[in-house]
């Protein structure tokens, strides 16, 4: 089993042990799991996307703060997405926004 994880640490900065580097444009990563499954924290910047792309497996996206919209709708905290495998969708942030991912 995997140590416990402080998402309120991190998203403070006080933790060293997790940081945020850049991703992709606009978008920053925290990973907390490599392998498989990976898990990890996005941070997207006001007005940052993700090209559309299609999942090889179950993607789950936890909404921590802000919003982020794919091609179904628009999504706040607290709001919990599954993306199936076979699924394709592209993904914005107007104001920007913090997510789990795994």
């Amino acid at each position: 089993m995997a140590d416990p994880v402080n998402v309120n640490e991190i998203l403070s900065g006080a933790s060293t042990a997790h940081v945020f580097e850049p991703f992709r444009d606009g978008i920053e990563i925290c990973r907390l799991l490599e392998g498989e499954p990976a898990v990890a924290m996005l941070r997207y910047s006001p007005g940052a996307t993700v090209p559309r792309h299609t999942h090889t497996g179950l993607e789950t996206v936890l909404v921590l703060e802000g919003a982020q919209r794919d091609d179904h709708g628009v999504y706040g905290p607290g709001t919990l997405i599954l993306n199936q495998a076979g699924s394709d969708h592209a993904v914005a942030s107007d104001d920007g926004c913090i997510v789990l991912i795994q």
